[in-house]
């Protein structure tokens, strides 16, 4: 018969065991930190009626969706949490308590073309706050801190969350009698730090009818300097020149002045007017998050307030604002740049046990125990060499190896061996069990980044 050749597709990420424990490791933190802010788990099918999926239809979305028919139904695959989220409160409104606070993890599928540090699957990580009717600005400035807490745990330490107002923007074009193009004139700014002011200066001349005064105006606004407290200052000069600008420079002054309060250090956050968000539903505070040391990786975490979630299913106002992180290229570009943090290395278990006797009762009764106190533990009675055995440990970076012999046995101790200092000792259960959690709490110490 012949063999086929295994392979995996083009897109698809596929990792041996240590990186997926690495992996598993920042979903793992993840998790933890979006439950700290009462933030409850959510998973929603994989699979949708496509009509469901596509409801706002057209553009990018549509070409890159993967659609089958099956039957006669017309299915497709999820292409981002946040469409599926939105038929979720919809189909569920009546049972959920509000404001709704979800996050969720899992894969999405987007069949565009594959290249490095681009995949066709990859997991995201969002959070939502989800309000019936209104949601305060408060959440908004909450969300920066939650991004704040989950890259730190990490290990990160330089990275910024800029931050902006789309009513800031879409006002400030309102006062240059741009209100008719602002979508357009949003998404050319968009561009700034990747193509540079004058390449967005000439695309707002020449594609979007701006006249070279108020290219001018736009690309002086949005540059303004001083920092936070400049920008702020400087911002107040423009108000009464239209109302929702005025709005969006009392939520963006909102915003930043609790961000402290919420534990985000002036370092770590700025006001950034070029930041758009070229998605359109975004309505009010969007986020953006960049290494500093690496900013051609681009954002790593963004999001923003929007106001018509649900619109294509239900005539409920559910207004938001939620973030998401790429964690698969994340991950990606982690590795590729040499961040992901070695040691102490990823392993499936915190103990070997070797039984040394025909009967394999005490040794099975051993890991049971160890179990019952939290450990990892594997039983090797396979019937291979010695040395074979203690290969086999060291090569899955297993801490310790328990031997359990006639002597251990009758003496009720057990022998420890840790591989990493080649210690070993013989003792009662409870010193070992002791030292153990003593060894394993100082290697969790240890971040899934370095920087």
């Amino acid at each position: 018969m012949e063999k086929i050749k295994p392979r995996t597709l083009s897109g698809f990420m596929e990792l041996l065991p240590q990186k997926q424990a690495q992996f598993e490791r920042m979903l793992h933190i993840l998790r933890q930190t979006y439950a700290l802010y009462g933030f409850a788990p959510l998973d929603t099918p994989v699979l949708e009626a496509s009509e469901v999926l596509l409801a706002k239809g057209g553009g990018e979305t549509e070409k890159q969706i993967y659609r089958f028919q099956k039957g006669d139904a017309d299915l497709a695959m999820r292409f981002d949490l946040t469409v599926p989220l939105a038929k979720y409160v919809a189909l569920h409104y009546g049972q959920l308590t509000f404001p709704f606070r979800r996050y969720q993890i899992g894969k999405v599928y987007r069949g565009e073309r594959a290249q490095r540090g681009r995949f066709r699957e990859f997991y995201q990580a969002d959070i939502d706050i989800i309000g019936d009717g209104q949601l305060d600005i408060i959440n908004e400035a909450e969300i920066p801190s939650i991004i704040y807490r989950t890259f730190t745990s990490m290990g990160l330490q330089r990275f910024k969350i800029r931050i902006n107002n789309r009513k800031v923007l879409s006002g400030f074009f309102a006062s240059l009698g741009l209100q008719d193009r602002a979508g357009e004139v949003m998404r050319t700014i968009d561009k700034l730090e990747k193509i540079g002011p004058e390449q967005v200066r000439a695309i707002l001349l020449d594609e979007s009818g701006v006249s070279p005064e108020q290219a001018q105006q736009i690309l002086d606004f949005i540059t303004l300097p001083g920092g936070t407290a400049g920008i702020l200052s400087a911002l107040a000069g423009y108000k009464g020149r239209d109302p929702l600008l005025d709005q969006g420079i009392d939520e963006l002054q909102t915003v930043a002045r609790y961000m402290g309060d919420f534990g985000v250090p002036d370092s770590h956050f700025a006001i950034d007017l070029t930041i758009a968000r070229g998605l359109d539903y975004y309505t009010g505070t969007v986020y953006e998050t960049t290494l500093l040391d690496h900013p051609e990786i681009g954002s790593i975490c963004s999001g923003g307030r929007y106001d018509n979630l649900a619109e294509y299913y239900t005539d409920k106002q559910l207004p938001g604002v939620g973030i998401s992180i790429g964690l698969t290229r994340l991950f990606f570009v982690l590795e590729d740049k040499g961040l992901l943090n070695e040691e102490p290395p990823a392993c499936p278990a915190d103990a070997l046990i070797l039984p040394m006797t025909d009967d394999l009762g005490p040794a099975i009764a051993l890991a049971t125990r160890l179990r019952a106190h939290g450990l990892r533990v594997q039983l090797h009675c396979e019937k291979k060499k010695f040395k074979a055995k203690i290969t086999y440990a060291d090569r899955l970076h297993i801490p310790f190896v328990i031997f359990l012999g006639e002597d251990e046995i009758r003496q009720e101790v057990v022998t420890l061996k840790q591989l990493a200092t080649g210690e070993q000792v013989s003792v009662p259960f409870d010193a070992a069990l002791e030292t153990m959690q003593a060894v394993l709490a100082a290697r969790e110490q240890g971040t899934v980044i370095r920087e």
